[in-house]
């Protein structure tokens, strides 16, 4: 079954997500020109470190696009509701509709979304459900490929050999230092933005509780059984195999859990 197409329509997010793809743009075209292959011209770095670079850049866009358009979860206007389940539905005081437990309504998409973390405007849609492993992996993507940038950066001036064949006469030589400090720049902040962002997100996981459920304090009160983060984190990738939890190319199939794990808020 293919994954629904979910596209928000807001300039805000527009915004947010066309800086992201800028910074990508900007480090996949200009660090491979800058540094990766003159360095791998004369000698100093070898393919692999190439690929890798490649390989890194492609896996963070993929997952920067698919978690964007991406359905979250939204609720369908008539959902079914089993009979033996209907106790785990509640009515939402935004849009009138039954919902499942866990679920939240998004004031920016207009909609309830399973299991809702939040709405995020550099993805320009909201983290729920059957989005979140995708923006799981961007996190993990965006933090692997701004270290790998940082590296190169700071390899390129203090431990590379000084590069012997240069054109001078191509723009990008000319003003070599000054991209690459933007680029630095750049690593840093969302190095350091996406990493303090990341360790939420995971200590959500560990403890099975939303980003909304956090910060509104409706899980101190309730007893809940607790899960191991293998099964946790299994139930958000769709998967037991933890080698596919690193690959954005596929499709995500919910796991079959017990409803009183899976709605025990």
């Amino acid at each position: 079954m293919g994954q629904r197409i979910h596209f928000v329509v807001d300039p805000q997010g527009w915004c947010c997500m066309g800086l992201i793809i800028f910074v990508w743009l900007y480090n996949t075209i200009f660090i491979p020109k800058v540094i990766l292959f003159p360095h791998y011209e004369e000698g100093n770095i070898s393919v692999v470190a190439v690929f890798c670079y490649y390989f890194c850049s492609l896996f963070c866009v993929a997952s920067l696009f698919r978690a964007s358009v991406a359905d979250p979860g939204k609720l369908p206007e008539n959902p079914e509701i089993p009979i033996t389940e209907r106790e785990h539905w509640e009515l939402c005081n935004k849009c009138n509709m039954m919902r499942p437990k866990r679920s939240h309504h998004c004031s920016r998409c207009g909609h309830c979304v399973r299991r809702m973390d939040h709405h995020c405007p550099w993805i320009n849609n909201c983290v729920g459900e059957d989005n979140h492993w995708l923006f799981l992996q961007l996190c993990f993507y965006t933090q692997i490929l701004s270290s790998y940038t940082l590296i190169l950066d700071f390899c390129h001036y203090y431990y590379f050999l000084p590069l012997k064949k240069e054109n001078w006469d191509v723009f990008v030589f000319r003003h070599e230092l000054a991209l690459l400090r933007i680029s630095a720049f750049m690593g840093l902040i969302i190095l350091g933005g996406i990493s303090r962002l990341f360790y939420t997100q995971l200590m959500g996981i560990f403890t099975d509780t939303t980003s909304i459920e956090k910060m509104s304090n409706c899980c101190e009160d309730i007893s809940r059984p607790q899960k191991p983060w293998q099964q946790t984190f299994s139930e958000v990738f769709g998967t037991h195999w933890k080698i596919l939890w690193f690959i954005p190319f596929r499709q995500r199939q919910p796991l079959r859990v017990p409803y009183y794990f899976a709605n025990h808020v």
